[in-house]
């Protein structure tokens, strides 16, 4: 996976089948400050349905973003175990090559922006056209517990960060947060990469266009 400009308007998918938000601003702060806003805190003249409309028309690559929650009490060898803790998500690009950075953008307030504002090692698996109910169960709403979402899907823990990496996925990385960005409604998460490996060259990738899972050709 090539570096790419990373584009933050790429957001978070929230639930299978719908369109993503894709409310975050891409654009430098003192331009932002220089244009003239409603109450909303939109520039003039777009609305949210019109942005997410226009961004809509850009197709994306979708990701499952994983991470270990950690044991409410590591030195007590009866406290339960942390949970796994996974998201579907399309806002998820390269930023640099030397050093290999990666970004994923995440809602505030999110189950992962909560566990990754305290856990910096996390795990992204890039899904091919065959995992699209991964995709859909990661993302839907009201969803049953972290647990039972993992039951049944095949998958091994990351050496580096012992987060689960889908069996099948087309690529997996491991990373460790550099950074955490404020921007807008959301949090820009850069992470360094610390393992990254094509397990699976079968198929083509999963893509999110116009508010639906899709694949290429």
């Amino acid at each position: 996976m090539g570096p790419r400009s990373y584009d933050p308007t790429r957001a978070e998918v929230r639930c299978g089948g719908h369109r993503p938000d894709t409310s975050v601003p891409s654009v430098p702060t003192d331009v932002i400050d220089s244009v003239p806003k409603t109450p909303s805190g939109h520039a003039e003249g777009v609305s949210n349905d019109e942005f997410r409309a226009a961004m809509s028309r850009l197709a994306d690559g979708v990701v499952l973003v994983t991470a270990r929650e950690p044991s409410l009490d590591p030195d007590d060898p009866r406290a339960p175990d942390g949970e796994d803790v996974g998201m579907t998500a399309t806002a998820f690009v390269s930023v640099s090559l030397d050093p290999p950075l990666v970004m994923v953008s995440l809602r505030n307030g999110s189950r992962m922006d909560d566990l990754l504002d305290e856990q910096p090692r996390w795990a992204v698996s890039v899904l091919s056209e065959s995992q699209r109910h991964i995709a859909g169960r990661f993302a839907m709403k009201g969803r049953i517990s972290d647990r039972l979402l993992f039951e049944d899907i095949p998958y091994e823990r990351g050496e580096a960060t012992g987060a689960p990496l889908v069996g099948g996925a087309l690529a997996t990385l491991e990373c460790t947060t550099e950074q955490r960005v404020p921007a807008g409604d959301h949090t820009l998460v850069i992470g360094r990469v610390l393992t990254a490996a094509t397990p699976s060259a079968d198929g083509g990738p999963l893509v999110y266009f116009r508010g639906r899972y899709r694949q290429l050709g």
